[in-house]
């Protein structure tokens, strides 16, 4: 049930896939969706997981299901091992994808039928993003760990817009439930997909017997060495290619940032130059029709704006025989 001194992580793409095919188990899948969901749902077919990719080389989701559940709605559940800066953004892409593809795929049903295809077919889409470490945007809110999205409109008529989105934050909900002990089903999904400590793993199953065969199917997988060696290779090949393409990211966005900040200081300081500059006309043009010397001019530049010498003696010898004034 374990190895070495502990569990493993059942958020591993090989994982998740053993313990969650919906071809062999599509019970759990139901079980664990009906918790996340507050409502019964069964399964009625397993979806292509192919489709226009996003970004084939650079799709840091790790394993991907897509099931149409018994109403006709579609959901597609992800697992992440480590969370993305943007996940609403990548989120909406994959939702926007799951919707395109039931479109035409009820499109094409009611075509075979000699029906004709009403936009009243489509039914929700449901993306549902398991994470082991969390985004920055979901650890400003340490007190949740499933986040419910879904669109509204400010006048709060009620229009279905079909997409909703449910975050899952394994690393927050371990430091909520710390020392607590599991006493709910969607606890007991979260303990199982999340822990790898031997203590809990015999607690949840003293407690809730249902995931000995999930645990037993894992280990069975681990008994095969050849198996194990292939997966954790393909992780290890997935991680990589996700790692680097995150710190691409990452440097891109640093540089945007700088450029912006060193955009805004230029701005800044050509503003700041055009003010001393217009006080500075003033002041001398003002001097100068009194009859003060260049000299005198140049001390009352540094005494009344706070420049240094050679500076006031710049702005005296550009605005001294200025004839357009201060109006210039």
């Amino acid at each position: 049930m374990f190895t070495g001194t502990r569990g493993v992580k059942m958020l591993y793409d090989s994982f998740f896939k053993i313990v969650f095919d919906p071809e062999i188990h599509p019970e759990r899948l139901e079980r664990l969706l009906s918790q996340l969901l507050k409502q019964e749902i069964r399964i009625i077919e397993i979806l292509p997981v192919s489709s226009v990719k996003i970004a084939d080389e650079g799709d840091l989701l790790i394993m991907d299901i897509v099931v149409q559940l018994q109403d006709g709605s579609v959901a597609d559940v992800e697992c992440q091992k480590n969370g993305y800066a943007f996940p609403g953004q990548r989120a909406a892409c994959y939702s926007a994808d799951l919707l395109m593809r039931q479109y035409r795929r009820v499109k094409r049903q009611r075509a075979k039928q000699e029906k004709k295809f009403s936009y009243q077919d489509i039914k929700n889409v449901y993306t549902v993003i398991f994470y082991e470490k969390s985004p920055g945007v979901f650890r400003k809110k340490p007190e949740h760990y499933i986040h419910h999205g879904f669109y509204t409109t400010d006048t709060g008529a009620d229009i279905n817009l079909l997409q909703e989105y449910i975050f899952i934050t394994l690393d927050i909900y371990f430091k909520i439930h710390q020392n607590s002990i599991v006493d709910n089903e969607l606890d007991a999904w979260l303990m199982f997909l999340g822990t790898d400590d031997p203590e809990q793993i015999i607690s949840l199953i003293g407690k809730y017997p249902y995931f000995m065969d999930l645990y037993r199917d894992v280990y069975e997988a681990c008994c095969n060495t050849e198996r194990i060696m292939h997966m954790f290779s393909e992780e290890l090949k997935m991680l990589d290619r996700n790692t680097v393409q995150y710190m691409i990211d990452e440097m891109e966005k640093q540089l945007q940032e700088k450029d912006t900040l060193l955009q805004g200081q230029k701005s800044l300081m050509e503003k700041q130059t055009q003010i001393i500059d217009h006080a500075c006309r003033a002041l001398i043009e003002e001097s100068r029709r009194s009859g003060m010397d260049r000299d005198g001019v140049v001390g009352l530049l540094c005494e009344k704006l706070g420049v240094g010498k050679e500076t006031a003696q710049t702005q005296v010898d550009r605005f001294w025989n200025d004839k357009e004034g201060i109006n210039a």
